[in-house]
C-alpha cells in the first residue's frame, strides 16, 4: 500500500471541545458487553468512531486496498530500513538498526531513533510501530513484523474473549471464580494479598487490566479456555498474535517458553481496532478499552502523559491515553493507544535486551520515555 499524506488537524481553543468531538457513549443504546453498558472517555469514542466508520472505511478502500485488523487498513507498505543484518533470534549481536519514519507531520522522533538505536547498538533487539489512529498511515516503524515475546500483553486476547463470551451470553460477568481453581503463582498482581478466596468474572477483568494479576488472569484463562482464546485471536485476522500459557512462577521444559507473542505491527492495529470499535464488536471493544483505562503502569510509555497512574480515566485536558504492559526478565513491551486535541496514534514498542545491570534496564526504559515524549509532541 502507498504511503498517503495525512491532514494534519489544528488544535481546538478547548481541549475538552476537542476531545467531545471524538466521541459521544459507548454503549448507547444498545447496552455493553453483559448489557449492563460500558462507559467513560474510551467508550465514548467508541460510539462516534462506530457512527463514520462506514464513511472512514470507504475513504481509505479508495486510497488503498484490504488488510490489518478486522478490516482495517495495514499501513505496512513499505520495507524497513536497515543497517546490518539481526536475524530473528533474541537480543544479542552488535548490528543496528534504522526504524523507518513517515513524513506525515513534521514531527522529528530524534529522541526515540536515538535511543532506539542505542539499544540496538548495545545488542538488544527492538521492535516498534507507530500509527495514525484515524487514518493508519505509518508514522514510524522498525523491524515491525517480528514476532517476539510480550509477556503481560497476552491479557488483552485474553480481555477480549471474556468481554465477547460476555456479551453473546456464554459467561456470567457475576459468576464467581475460587482462587484455588488455578495454581497458586506469586508474580505480579493483588489478589494473592487479599482475603477474599473468590471474585466474580468481571473483577477479575479489572484486577488483570488494571493491575496485571497474574492470579486473576490465570482463572480467567482457566474459565474461558486457551483454545477459545486462540479461535478469537484468528477470527479477528491477527497472525502473529498468540497466547501461549497461563502464568508461572517457574516454567518447565514441558511447559510454554512464553506467555505471549506478537509483533509490534499487530499490537498497534488491535489497540487501533479495540478503540474503533472494530474488535468483535462495539459493545465488546468498549468493555476492553474500559478495562484497558484501568491500567495502573504508566512507568513506560505512559511516563510522558504526566497522567495519574491511580486515577487516568478521565482527563480534563483532552487526552486519552489506554494502553497495556508487558514485564520480565530481558523483556520489557508497551502498547496503546494515545490521543490529544491535534489527532491520535496507536503505537508499540517491544524491546529484548540482555538483562545484566540496572543500568541496561535504565537504557531499555529510557527508549520507552523518548518514545512517549514524542507522540505526546505528534497529539499535542
Amino acid at each position: 500500500m502507498s504511503e498517503r499524506q495525512a491532514t494534519r488537524r489544528g488544535g481546538a481553543d478547548d481541549p475538552r471541545e476537542a476531545r467531545g468531538r471524538r466521541g459521544g457513549r459507548a454503549g448507547h443504546g444498545g447496552g455493553g458487553a453483559g448489557g449492563s453498558g460500558a462507559s467513560g472517555p474510551v467508550g465514548e469514542r467508541a460510539s462516534a468512531r462506530a457512527a463514520g466508520a462506514a464513511e472512514s472505511a470507504s475513504r481509505r478502500s479508495r486510497a488503498s486496498g484490504p488488510g490489518g485488523v478486522n478490516g482495517h487498513p495495514d499501513a505496512s507498505a513499505a520495507p524497513l530500513t536497515r543497517r546490518g543484518g539481526r536475524g530473528a533470534g533474541g537480543a544479542g549481536g552488535g548490528d543496528t538498526f534504522a526504524p523507518r519514519r513517515a513524513s506525515l507531520r513534521q514531527r522529528s522522533f530524534i529522541g526515540t531513533l536515538k535511543a532506539l538505536d542505542a539499544l540496538s547498538t548495545s545488542g538488544a533487539q527492538v521492535s516498534v510501530r507507530v500509527s495514525d489512529l484515524d487514518g493508519g498511515d505509518e508514522v514510524l516503524s522498525g523491524d515491525d513484523h517480528l514476532t517476539l515475546p510480550v509477556v503481560g500483553l497476552g491479557v488483552v486476547p485474553l480481555l477480549i474473549e471474556v468481554a465477547a463470551q460476555i456479551e453473546f451470553g456464554q459467561l456470567d460477568p457475576l459468576e464467581i471464580i475460587e482462587r484455588r481453581s488455578v495454581d497458586e503463582v506469586a508474580l505480579a498482581g493483588v489478589w494473592q494479598h487479599l482475603a477474599a478466596p473468590a471474585l466474580p468474572v468481571r473483577d477479575l477483568a479489572v484486577l488483570a487490566a488494571a493491575a496485571s494479576d497474574a492470579a486473576a488472569a490465570n482463572a480467567l484463562l482457566a474459565r474461558v479456555g486457551i483454545g477459545a482464546v486462540r479461535s478469537r485471536m484468528e477470527d479477528i485476522g491477527l497472525e502473529k498474535t498468540a497466547l501461549l500459557d497461563g502464568f508461572r512462577d517457574v516454567r518447565g521444559p514441558d511447559d510454554a517458553p512464553q506467555v505471549a507473542l506478537s509483533s509490534a505491527r499487530e499490537l498497534a492495529g488491535l489497540f487501533a481496532a479495540i478503540v474503533n470499535a472494530r474488535v468483535v464488536s462495539p459493545a465488546v471493544s468498549a468493555q476492553v478499552g474500559e478495562w484497558l483505562n484501568l491500567n495502573q503502569d504508566l512507568a513506560l510509555v505512559g511516563a510522558a502523559t504526566a497522567l495519574d497512574p491511580f486515577a487516568h480515566e478521565d482527563d480534563r485536558y483532552g487526552m486519552l491515553f489506554v494502553n497495556k504492559t508487558g514485564r520480565a526478565d530481558g523483556i520489557r513491551a508497551d502498547a496503546g493507544v494515545l490521543a490529544g486535541p491535534r489527532g491520535g496514534v496507536s503505537y508499540a514498542l517491544v524491546v529484548c535486551f540482555d538483562d545484566l545491570s540496572i543500568a541496561h534496564r535504565l537504557r531499555a526504559h529510557e527508549a520507552f520515555r523518548a518514545l512517549g515524549a514524542d507522540l505526546m509532541e505528534y497529539v499535542f
